[in-house]
């Protein structure tokens, strides 16, 4: 196929994100995640990897120093976060999952071995996410609500599939600053969408790959990043998703970042730093009134049923 061929339809088909209010009359959100791969990210790389002990050892920083040193400092200034865990890395280093559960985070799903999702293996991505559940569930009794695909990729088919699974939010998409409803090519509704902004990834900083040509960059730039994207995006009311990997932020200065860039926030005062699945419910629950509010407005009488009025219970 040329891509003359391809129907000029929009790639994304959902409805324009809502002006929800945020709670606590707060001006923006910001979203602290953790996508914690360990030595997945580089095995999904390249399988050959498995016997490139050094290679590994990047990835292996998350369980000796990054998760600790990151979940000790999370404790200290009382913030719960979302970390996104492959089944693989929940099956290989239990204890250190068990660390982020027992501080009683939110553990996300995001795939088993890191395999980055693609449509024309949709049967290969069903079995990714369905170990994944599995692992989590046996290993930490958790029963995930928020997903993030492996390397940022996801399709109609394997989006259906996680809302069919239980799956209430994603958080890869990159069109938009505040959350927002798929709609599936059936025309359905799929999960929530919590949008990332690429400007929070610190791989982009701080390590793209073990051998890239890209320079890492200083505190001082990156600080200058992430405060101009949170002061504009304050200002748009919007939602500030951090994509954070422990084997880069977990390292001495880059962890230092992360604590700067806190404090301001917290500084301001007007910023609500919520989870995942805390965000995804309120902009569910705010539906859901805007909903029936819809349907008291174009009732005769004003009379909604008390299932009309009712949540649906996927929410």
């Amino acid at each position: 196929m040329r891509p003359i061929d391809i129907v000029p339809v929009p790639a994304n088909s959902a409805d324009p994100a809502p002006v929800f209010p945020w709670p606590n009359q707060a001006r923006c959100v910001v979203f602290p995640s953790f996508d914690v791969d360990v030595e997945s990210a580089w095995l999904s790389m390249d399988v050959k990897n498995v016997d490139r002990l050094v290679t590994l050892s990047f990835g292996g920083y998350d369980t000796r120093v990054g998760v600790p040193k990151i979940l000790e400092y999370l404790r200290a200034i009382e913030l719960k976060s979302t970390f996104f865990i492959p089944g693989w890395v929940v099956d290989a280093h239990p204890a250190m999952c068990e660390a982020i559960a027992k501080d009683s985070h939110e553990i996300g799903h995001h795939g088993y071995s890191h395999k980055r999702p693609e449509p024309q293996e949709f049967e290969q991505d069903v079995e990714e996410i369905d170990r994944g559940l599995d692992a989590l569930k046996r290993v930490l009794g958790v029963v995930p609500v928020g997903y993030r695909a492996p390397s940022g990729e996801n399709y109609d088919c394997l989006l259906k599939h996680l809302r069919d699974r239980g799956i209430i939010y994603s958080s890869s998409w990159r069109d938009d600053i505040r959350p927002y409803r798929h709609r599936l090519r059936d025309g359905s509704e799929g999960p929530i969408e919590l949008p990332v902004n690429m400007s929070f990834d610190d791989w982009l900083y701080g390590m793209s790959n073990r051998f890239s040509p890209r320079q890492m960059l200083p505190k001082e730039h990156v600080l200058s990043i992430w405060n101009g994207e949170f002061d504009q995006t304050r200002e748009w009311g919007g939602l500030v998703t951090m994509v954070l990997h422990p084997q880069v932020t977990g390292r001495p200065m880059r962890l230092g970042i992360f604590r700067e860039f806190i404090a301001r926030v917290r500084g301001i005062g007007d910023a609500w730093l919520a989870t995942g699945e805390q965000i995804a419910r309120h902009y569910a629950a705010s539906e859901t009134k805007l909903k029936t509010a819809s349907r008291l407005r174009a009732s005769p009488d004003g009379f909604v049923t008390r299932a009309a009025r009712s949540e649906p219970e996927n929410l």
